[in-house]
């Protein structure tokens, strides 16, 4: 097994650190964030013209057919810059729904134009109070090819051209400017990531052809949003190392002093875990290895934590710094624990393992009776 990173994944990553250190520097990210959206079409169609809005999906859908290491690598990089705006809920959320359940027309309408840009998606699906994905909850119905019902927490549904639509019954794409659709702004901790309620009445759907893809590319989803965790508690964990070392306290660097010495150590080590974990989990989606649906859900359940601490430890080196307003820890922070709950928290996520375990050794009834 090869344990490092290929020239060519390399490259990518570098790449994509050097395009959003210059097109989104921290002051764009806080301009965005103030708006009601978080969108700026000029940076979309920068992304769409470097290939990252077509990453992972097939070149006959006009993608760059790339694999799901390579998704991770690049959203690393996105959390480290902490890009806002749509691109998770388009790219990753709505376009891995629609190449695992879409046929080849369906691709062409709407995965095609996600490809090229020229179009944003998000996906709405039923989720419970800790904000946990419940795919198969049946709030949402459909009667006659319509849609009615309420999805909460949406993300981009104000700026998505479609909205795919996870329900018990299969999968549905929603024109967003169809009749009998409502979409409503929530508060967000994260105000890079805006949230919305969509509202359905009578609104005309399509149904995917398939529905069994679905869980699969949730957790194509699941283990992009750790790799952007990952980008964010390292980009944390920068700001608090190079803050240790230039403030002083008794004449001392703080960074001197073996306190703040370990809080940085957890920093590190919660940061590198989260990487491998993630790394890991990508492989094994792109491979499709027995383990996959587990190895997300550990990365996950790790990160989630690991995200939280990170923050806790950074905001607490930095000291009264770290909770001004002008300071940028605050806003990898907000982002944090906004990613903590999103596709399961940790909880959630323990249990999915448990599950996922007991289902993998389950021993036939038959067999356990004549044994």
């Amino acid at each position: 097994m090869q344990f490092g990173l290929t020239e060519s994944q390399k490259i990518l990553k570098d790449n994509a650190r050097k395009f959003f250190s210059v097109e989104c520097p921290t002051a764009e990210v806080r301009r965005l964030m103030e708006t009601d959206t978080a969108y700026d079409p000029a940076l979309w169609s920068k992304m769409a013209e470097q290939g990252f809005t077509g990453i992972i999906f097939p070149e006959e859908a006009g993608g760059l057919g790339l694999g799901k290491v390579e998704l991770i690598l690049l959203m690393e990089e996105m959390g480290y810059a902490l890009v806002p705006g749509p691109f998770f809920s388009t790219v990753v959320l709505a376009g891995s729904v629609l190449d695992a359940c879409g046929n080849s027309d369906q691709k062409k309408k709407y995965l095609e134009p996600v490809c090229q840009g020229k179009a944003r998606a998000t996906v709405a699906m039923v989720l419970d109070t800790a904000a946990r994905p419940d795919p198969e909850d049946g709030r949402v119905t459909i009667a006659n090819g319509k849609l009615t019902g309420r999805k909460l927490f949406v993300p981009d549904a104000a700026v998505a051209d479609f909205i795919v639509v996870i329900a018990g019954s299969g999968v549905f794409v929603a024109e967003s400017k169809a009749p009998g659709i409502k979409i409503s702004a929530m508060k967000a901790m994260d105000g890079t990531r805006k949230l919305h309620v969509v509202e359905f009445n009578n609104t005309p759907a399509e149904k995917l052809a398939g529905t069994t893809g679905a869980m699969q590319a949730l957790d194509v989803a699941t283990a992009a949003l750790v790799g952007e965790m990952v980008g964010g508690m390292q980009r944390t964990l920068d700001m608090t190392v190079q803050y240790a070392k230039t403030r002083k306290q008794f004449g001392k660097a703080i960074g001197s002093f073996q306190a703040v010495q370990h809080k940085c150590a957890d920093m590190y080590l919660e940061t590198e875990s989260s990487r491998s974990a993630a790394y890991y989990a990508a492989w094994a989606l792109q491979e499709g290895t027995p383990d996959a649906a587990i190895a997300v859900s550990i990365a996950k359940m790790y990160a989630s934590d690991a995200c939280r601490n990170v923050g806790n430890n950074g905001i607490q080196v930095e000291g009264g710094m770290g909770f001004t307003w002008e300071n940028d820890l605050h806003l990898y922070y907000r982002r944090a624990k906004a990613s903590e709950t999103m596709l399961g928290d940790a909880s959630f996520h323990r249990e999915r393992i448990a599950r996922l375990a007991i289902d993998a050794h389950a021993v036939p009834a038959q067999t356990a009776r004549t044994a």
